[in-house]
């Protein structure tokens, strides 16, 4: 089981820190949906994501990162992230024995505590072009604001590669050496 988050944020910081990246952590209130988060934000800056822990039929899990408002066609998500079958949502004990958060609080900065490796993380590439990206450090109850580029360099500090998916089919990722899909038309 991954470390607790009140140990895992002070993990991240270092992590952060040893990759020179500066990110300002923020407190926010705490909140379990997208439309929670909105009411209780206010002028916070940056891009907001939703945070989806999902598993194919073989057991593998894919974290997706998306723009708070991207509607996802589940049907279609197994093609674009490489699953095998139909995904289905990951159960509250399997986000916090893999990533070591409660569930209201998923986030790729989870993947410090995915020891073994068993997460895909995807990443939706129109969030690229956004000058922040924000997410919980492990607890709903605080933001930490990231450019891509610093997630994109976290996510590689865990071990994984990201698969990087263009869920609208008009977008273009600039200057990314990540693997890129695109929906089917």
């Amino acid at each position: 089981m991954g470390e607790p988050a009140s140990t895992g944020i002070h993990a991240l910081i270092e992590r952060l820190r040893n990759l020179g990246i500066a990110a300002e952590i923020v407190s926010y209130p705490a909140h379990s949906t997208v439309e929670e988060g909105k009411a209780l934000r206010g002028a916070m800056a940056g891009t907001f994501t939703k945070n989806l822990l999902l598993k194919d039929k073989k057991g593998q899990f894919f974290l997706l990162s998306v723009h708070e408002d991207r509607v996802l066609d589940l049907k279609a998500l197994p093609t674009l992230v490489g699953a095998k079958g139909h995904l289905s949502f990951a159960s509250a004990e399997r986000v916090q024995e893999l990533l070591g958060v409660m569930p209201g609080a998923l986030t790729p900065m989870g993947l410090i505590n995915d020891h073994e490796g068993l997460v895909t993380p995807v990443v939706d590439a129109a969030l690229m072009d956004s000058d922040q990206l924000n997410f919980h450090p492990l607890v709903n109850t605080q933001s930490i604001g990231l450019a891509p580029d610093a997630l994109l360099s976290f996510i590689r500090s865990c071990g994984r590669e990201v698969v990087l998916v263009d869920f609208g089919g008009r977008h273009m990722c600039k200057n990314l050496s990540c693997r890129i899909k695109t929906t089917l038309t």
